[in-house]
């Protein structure tokens, strides 16, 4: 009988962001770090190369079976001290007496965790620029696709599609940025021992807990508490959170843009296999975009009780640790797969550049209304008045059914300084989206620079 519960175990995540956090991943990085120590110990002359060679030796999870440390731990009740007795059993000679030799098991736990979340930030760099390339090609093709921009969920005056996704790359870049940033301050790690003063480990504390962070590639708490400081962690989820934002943010415009009466983009669909409803057979759903926005709500959700393990008693306790099996994981397994899946959306993404045309049209050029009252002011109108005579004009539009430009020319005080030519040429959509084509330009080379290729 299948005891699955978590939708992790069989429905979201990729095998190679879970492996780093599968129980199996855990053990296998707290061995590196215990392997790392004892290097450090015996460059250190604590012990001898020849048992730190021994620790090492074993230090594998060839030797060191996840079954064996759980037999262990229904005895000790401890995880950490589980893994240190089977270390130790399997070491020959005196080695085995060294194994953890003046660490605390946080100093363990808490390094093992930078190394998870330094191989975890490099899936999800790797991520981001599959992503943004995405987006450059998208951006680049529809560079000059006219489309209405849209505020308060109104017509606003006209856009470009490439222009919508070039704000995409700038937002991912900046994400980007932040994941580079943040790379010293999450990956960081302890060899203090008990309450951050490295007393078990001696005069040579300092030279140690530098060398094993050196061969870990890893930076350190310079004031540790029994634990590296949780507001390392607060900045990491947050920022994980932010993204997944972003990415939500992206899929919602595409459901929006899907919706029957808007018809301006959609995401990929299998004509040939795919359903869309088990009753309604016409239906072509967003279901991945949807997908991503319920997720991004789960992400966001790991935020608040990162903050809590923030606030531990004194130099440490343990309530932070149950909490934390749930939030690192799965923020990091969730935001891959919502990237995997965006990445799905866009790269196959519809665009309908007809009806975005269409929709433009039925605005009955109202989308115009700005850039009439800006022509108003070259000829010498002041600007208030002339925001007054279009905004009356457009509200005699709407109540007429007609045309804008047709409620201009039975005005008299836009007769008398514009001709009917002259409202045509400056009410049509291509010759109002500014510098949007050159923000395309700007940030697909911005792409193409930082991948050094061509998009």
């Amino acid at each position: 009988m299948d005891s699955s519960i978590c939708p992790l175990d069989y429905r979201y995540g990729r095998d190679e962001m879970k492996a780093i956090f599968s129980e199996k991943g855990r053990i296998e990085y707290q061995i590196k770090v215990e392997a790392a120590l004892a290097k450090a110990q015996a460059s250190a002359g604590t012990i001898s190369k020849k048992d730190a060679e021994e620790i090492e030796r074993v230090a594998t999870s060839d030797i060191i079976k996840v079954a064996r440390i759980k037999e262990i731990e229904k005895e000790t009740n401890h995880d950490l001290m589980a893994l240190v007795k089977a270390i130790t059993e399997q070491c020959g000679g005196d080695a085995g007496k060294y194994v953890h030799l003046g660490a605390s098991s946080n100093d363990i736990i808490d390094t093992a965790t930078a190394l998870q979340i330094k191989d975890a930030l490099e899936i999800i760099h790797d991520d981001v620029d599959a992503l943004l390339c995405t987006f450059a090609k998208i951006a680049k093709r529809e560079r000059d696709t006219l489309q209405v921009g849209r505020t308060h969920a109104q017509f606003a005056i006209p856009i470009t599609f490439g222009f919508k996704i070039a704000g995409y790359i700038a937002e991912m870049l900046r994400h980007k940025e932040r994941l580079f940033e943040i790379i010293p301050r999450a990956c960081a790690g302890k060899i203090a021992g008990a309450v951050g003063t490295g007393a078990a480990l001696g005069k040579n504390f300092s030279a140690i807990q530098i060398h094993v962070m050196q061969e870990l590639c890893l930076t350190y708490e310079p004031a540790a508490t029994q634990v590296v400081g949780r507001d390392r962690y607060t900045e990491l989820i947050c920022l994980l959170a932010n993204i997944a934002t972003s990415l939500e943010r992206y899929a919602v415009e595409v459901r929006n843009l899907q919706r029957s009466e808007i018809g301006e983009a959609s995401e990929p669909f299998d004509i040939e296999k795919q359903v869309g409803s088990s009753t309604m057979a016409q239906k072509k759903n967003p279901i991945n975009s949807e997908n991503i926005t319920g997720l991004a709500r789960i992400v966001r959700g790991f935020v608040i009780p990162t903050f809590e393990n923030q606030v531990l008693w004194h130099e440490r306790d343990l309530s932070n640790s149950s909490a934390e099996r749930f939030t690192l994981p799965h923020t990091f397994v969730l935001l891959d797969e919502m990237f995997i899946r965006m990445d799905r959306v866009f790269s196959g993404l519809e665009v309908h550049a007809d009806k975005m045309l269409r929709n433009i049209g039925t605005s009955r050029g109202l989308i115009m209304a700005e850039p009439v009252m800006m022509k108003l002011t070259e000829k010498g109108v002041g600007r208030q008045e002339a925001h007054e005579i279009v905004r009356k004009a457009s509200m005699t539009a709407i109540e007429k059914g007609i045309d804008l430009k047709d409620a201009l020319l039975e005005r008299d005080d836009v007769k008398s300084v514009m001709s009917e030519k002259e409202i045509v040429s400056v009410m049509d959509p291509a010759n109002y989206t500014g510098a949007a084509k050159e923000i395309v330009d700007k940030m697909v080379s911005a792409v193409e620079e930082m991948l050094e290729r061509k998009v």
